[in-house]
């Protein structure tokens, strides 16, 4: 296939797929000895002795050798070089020399129809993207316009590009925003987002470069695949469409992975990568409601300690031995699989699970009498998405909602063995330099970090650790009062729907005018982010990850401080505490970043429960402690919180290769 020319010639294939992927690496312990090496001794050397961003730097030095003859150059001859280019690069692929060149022309076309030129450091980022690198770049230095650099080098190859983000309003505005340079280049764009058919998707799939999410392309994928079962061969194409047994509905809608530029990549690669992506159609009968309201109850009369131990941080519970007993007492006079001790087990451990694990207005929301998945890292609702094996049916039954039906799984995959499949990948996000060892063991990427366009000016305030969440609102309300007498926008940020609304609650009741952003206004997300930055407006918003939409500042702040930003409770990763203090001093602009939490906080009490305890004596005794106590505290707790995530994800990917093994054996694949 032409387009993949480029792109494949130092890559495996893998065999036997309908469209061209990259054959998946099986790494054995010679390469975790040699990724300690590199991580360990080499790297660190070589950063010190080389400097390795200063490299990045020689194709804006390239891209400037053409800039004035391209800026005399009228558009019909923009055109015709873009033309040009084309052949050099399917030839000769991404050398430096083209690239710059290439970079170049999309600088003057995106200065024309965009009214937006590429920074040096930008460019700097595309050409690390082109590499096949993960891109670290502050939030606000125009992550979006970089990837237009690489994405229209690759698509000028050939080469389809799908550039990959987190949610449908940012696929759709990107595409939108970007489609003028695009088309003054020859090359077509479109979005993929929820709810287009299968034509439609393929139609869109097409184009030279496609915006899409990362939930969208992974059930693409799968889709294919559960399409094409038992014929997923190009020659097995080939031979229906010659045959005239290739329908419609069967065709793959995506041309295949050629090359990923991933938005936001440590939220897909990392927080996003715990849990696999499942394929499924419905199962199970009414009858089946019957049954959860039945385990329900049997949970509500066990007793926690004595029944059942709760294990809130790792998300799970376990009945005890009397508890077994106690169960099996219960049920004597019941039938069905209550007769089985595997099954009632394991329906009342769900039970357990709905009531006491997953949590309203913080796990999932009601909404229109349907229960609604809160992405936890973004602050999102997941439309669509449901928990497995009956878990979603039992939370339903609880909330007195009408029981969907039962799914049952047909395909899945990882997000981590989708995206190696790629047959070039690279990503950029504003932070990436905690995860970079596993993003460059599990994705086999290098982390480049690049430099600010202009210095920061953003200050920190000394963190507070208070005893108790009383304590907390009271210091974030004095906080927020003051900032709004001298006029500066307010962003809180808050871990969960729960906490949002309670110190939304608190505000309203101080009479303090406020918007709040959580997964219950996603449709006016886009509204409430751009007016973050009005004189003295205050914010309350869940996980700021992925929102996209800038906080610009209205005249007259950046005088007065600009937008002070407010942390309310640490995250489980200091990649997302940062990503909440990145939406203020973009671009230069001056921004304050306060931290206040309390020992109550949900993420100490279930991660670092002892510490936290201790730390509450250590306060009680000498306040002077404090900045040292909760420096260790949130160490520990962030430690202990990566690691679990992190074993959950090596445990979700190794899950996904033995199905691979299992539906392999049976005849399928994914």
């Amino acid at each position: 296939m032409p387009s993949a020319t480029v792109l494949s010639r130092s890559v495996k294939l893998a065999p036997g797929r309908p469209y061209p992927e990259r054959a998946e690496p099986t790494l054995g312990w010679h390469d975790h000895v040699a990724e300690f090496l590199w991580f360990n001794v080499a790297k660190p050397l070589w950063r010190t002795a080389f400097r390795p961003t200063r490299s990045l730097g020689r194709v804006v030095v390239e891209s400037e050798r053409h800039e004035a003859a391209l800026q005399r150059a009228s558009d019909e001859e923009l055109k015709a070089k873009a033309g040009a280019l084309r052949q050099g690069l399917r030839r000769d692929g991404f050398e430096l020399s083209l690239a710059g060149e290439t970079f170049a022309l999309v600088r003057e076309a995106a200065s024309r129809t965009l009214g937006l030129r590429h920074f040096p450091t930008q460019m700097m980022a595309g050409w690390a993207m082109l590499q096949g690198r993960l891109v670290e770049m502050e939030t606000g230095e125009g992550k979006s316009l970089a990837a237009t650099l690489p994405a229209c080098a690759a698509a000028l190859a050939g080469a389809p590009v799908h550039i990959v983000t987190v949610n449908d309003y940012l696929a759709k505005r990107d595409a939108e925003a970007m489609k003028p340079l695009y088309d003054f280049l020859g090359l077509s764009v479109g979005a993929a987002v929820q709810g287009m058919t299968r034509s439609e998707k393929r139609a869109v799939y097409k184009k030279s470069v496609v915006y899409c999410t990362n939930k969208e392309l992974a059930f693409d994928y799968l889709r294919d695949g559960a399409a094409r079962s038992g014929r997923r061969s190009r020659l097995h194409l080939c031979l229906d469409r010659l045959g005239g047994l290739a329908s419609d509905d069967d065709a793959p809608v995506l041309r295949g992975l050629h090359f990923a530029i991933v938005d936001e990549a440590d939220s897909v690669f990392i927080d996003e990568a715990r849990t696999p992506l499942i394929l499924s159609a419905s199962a199970g009968d009414a009858e089946e409601t019957e049954t959860f309201r039945q385990a329900l109850d049997l949970a509500a009369g066990l007793e926690p300690g004595s029944d059942f131990e709760i294990e809130h941080a790792e998300r799970y519970c376990l009945l005890t031995e009397a508890g077994r007993d106690k169960l099996a007492l219960a049920t004597r006079d019941f039938e069905g699989i209550w007769q089985s001790e595997r099954e009632r087990e394991e329906r009342v451990i769900q039970a357990l699970s709905a009531i006491c694990l997953f949590e309203r207005d913080k796990h999932y929301v009601v909404a229109d009498g349907k229960v609604q998945i809160v992405d936890e890292n973004t602050g999102r609702i997941l439309p669509d998405r449901s928990w497995e094996r009956g878990l979603h049916q039992m939370i339903e039954v609880k909330e007195d909602c009408e029981p969907t039906q039962r799914r049952e799984t047909i395909a899945r995959l990882t997000y981590q063995r989708l995206f190696r499949r790629y047959l070039l990948l690279a990503g950029i996000t504003g932070t990436a330099k905690e995860v970079a060892r596993e993003i460059r063991t599990v994705y086999g990427l290098d982390v480049a970090r690049i430099p600010l366009h202009r210095p920061s000016q953003r200050r920190y305030t000394t963190p507070r650790l208070c005893p108790t969440k009383e304590e907390k609102w009271r210091i974030v309300e004095r906080v927020v009062k003051v900032a709004r007498e001298r006029g500066l926008p307010v962003l809180i940020g808050t871990r969960s729907v729960h906490a949002s609304e309670e110190i939304s609650s608190l505000l309203r009741a101080r009479g303090v005018d406020h918007a709040l952003l959580n997964a219950k206004q996603d449709n006016a997300e886009a509204e409430i982010v751009a007016a973050a930055g009005e004189p003295g407006r205050v914010t309350v918003a869940t996980n700021m990850a992925g929102r996209g939409t800038d906080i610009k500042l209205a005249d007259g702040v950046r005088e007065v401080g600009g937008l002070n930003v407010i942390l309310t409770e640490y995250h489980e990763s200091q990649r997302i505490d940062r990503q909440l203090f990145g939406r203020c001093a973009r671009q230069g602009d001056p921004g304050s970043c306060h931290t206040i939490v309390s020992l109550e906080d949900d993420f100490f009490l279930a991660n670092s429960p002892w510490l936290a305890a201790q730390a509450a004596r250590i306060l009680k005794m000498d306040r002077r402690f404090q900045p040292l106590a909760l420096r260790i505290l949130r160490l520990h707790a962030q430690y202990v919180a990566e690691s679990r995530n992190s074993r959950q994800r090596v445990a979700s990917m190794r899950s996904d290769e033995r199905w691979e093994q299992i539906l392999a054996f049976s005849g399928r694949r994914e």
